[in-house]
């Protein structure tokens, strides 16, 4: 079978939306698929791997800055190759809802290819970096645009959570939309079965991990204004594994506990690689994940694999909650004092806390990308039969 992907640049870094892409293109050829790409040239890396059907970066004026900022870039939407990666392509799949998918959609219909589509993106995930992230009109509005514009005209839409399905069925899109996984890559949990000596140490350093994108939407502000509530502030020392554009803005806010003397050790910020963050996970005591605006939540879910305890926010547009095992690894969205009283409740009970991170790291093994995959298979080869009949 041969799969057109179609994204904007599958090469960018400090995203996940491309980074579920690179890995969905990957696992699909081990599969043993045709899976070739239409996307943006690697402009960060001109020497290294390119998509099989190359366009060129498109600048958007006055938002460049903005869209850059957010690990993000746009491809140019004309040209001859898009017409010729369609008609190579038994089944076109866009990653997102923008011009170049806009116009590979075009060329699908015009060549009768089936067309389907995986939801990676809410409206809200835009609108946050321009300060409207909370705006009902401008969000809604936007969703239906793509819903009757891109979604209806795909035959299956890949929905990573239920959260992203019960949102599109409100919206009544015409697709058939499936819950399924992006999917994790099968990683060894490298975190020791006993713990370390020192881990009953009442002197110790507690870490808490926050592994995500520095913006908006992952409301890392609410983890840092929980310290303000937490009885364990002076031993909790604060990991940011991430990067994005209120980096400086969070630094500040971090400087500001320490002054206050509310916390003890200084929060680290940093930017890792898988390597890396598999072994932060593995040696911290908790992970936060505080997203108000979230289609699946790959980072928490790698996290959980090393068996770290999760405290993952329940919000309106965040999926990630449906991960949590039980209530008391949820805490309502942007609500820094529920958040202080799971992360106290969880630091307070060492024991169940070792322990109930194995169950998380268990729970991971359903959504080996490999299920995701054979799932992918299934509905591009139903969107194929269902254009044929």
């Amino acid at each position: 079978m041969k799969i057109l992907f179609v994204v904007n640049n599958i090469f960018c870094q400090g995203n996940g939306l491309d980074a579920s892409a690179r890995r969905t293109v990957q696992a699909l050829r081990n599969a043993g698929q045709d899976v070739r790409v239409l996307s943006c040239e690697n402009v960060n890396d001109p020497n290294g791997p390119q998509p099989e059907y190359r366009q060129r970066e498109f600048i958007f004026p006055l938002f460049q800055p903005i869209i850059k900022a957010q690990g993000y870039s746009f491809a140019k939407w004309r040209g001859p190759s898009i017409e010729e990666a369609v008609r190579w392509a038994d089944v076109v799949h866009i990653e997102e809802p923008f011009f170049i998918e806009h116009a590979a959609m075009n060329w699908a219909k015009k060549l009768g290819k089936p067309l389907t589509a995986t939801y990676h993106l809410h409206p809200e995930n835009i609108f946050y970096s321009l300060g409207m992230g909370n705006w009902s009109f401008p969000n809604n509005t936007l969703l239906r645009y793509w819903s009757r514009v891109f979604l209806d005209n795909c035959l299956y839409v890949q929905c990573p959570t239920e959260n992203v399905r019960e949102r599109l069925n409100s919206f009544h899109v015409k697709a058939n939309c499936i819950t399924l996984s992006n999917g994790l890559i099968p990683d060894k949990c490298i975190r020791p079965v006993t713990p370390p000596e020192d881990y009953y140490d009442e002197n110790r350093p507690l870490k808490v991990i926050y592994i995500g994108r520095l913006s908006g939407e992952k409301d890392q502000p609410t983890l840092l204004e929980a310290m303000r509530y937490s009885k364990f502030a002076h031993r909790i020392q604060l990991h940011f594994a991430g990067s994005g554009p209120k980096e400086k803005q969070y630094k500040r806010l971090s400087s500001k506990l320490m002054k206050e003397g509310v916390l003890k050790y200084e929060p680290i910020f940093g930017f890792y690689n898988r390597d890396q963050l598999r072994q932060i996970a593995a040696n911290a005591d908790l992970a936060v994940h505080c997203a108000i605006i979230e289609v699946e939540g790959l980072s928490i879910m790698e996290a959980m694999q090393q068996a770290v305890m999760p405290v993952i926010a329940v919000g309106r547009c965040s999926g990630t909650s449906q991960f949590a095992l039980d209530d008391r690894s949820k805490f309502p969205a942007m609500d820094p004092k529920a958040l202080a009283e799971r992360i106290d409740y969880w630091l307070d009970h060492p024991k169940e806390r070792w322990e109930m991170g194995f169950k998380y790291a268990e729970s991971m093994e359903q959504y080996d990308i490999a299920q995701s995959v054979k799932g992918l298979v299934e509905m591009f080869e139903a969107a194929i039969r269902e254009l044929e009949n």
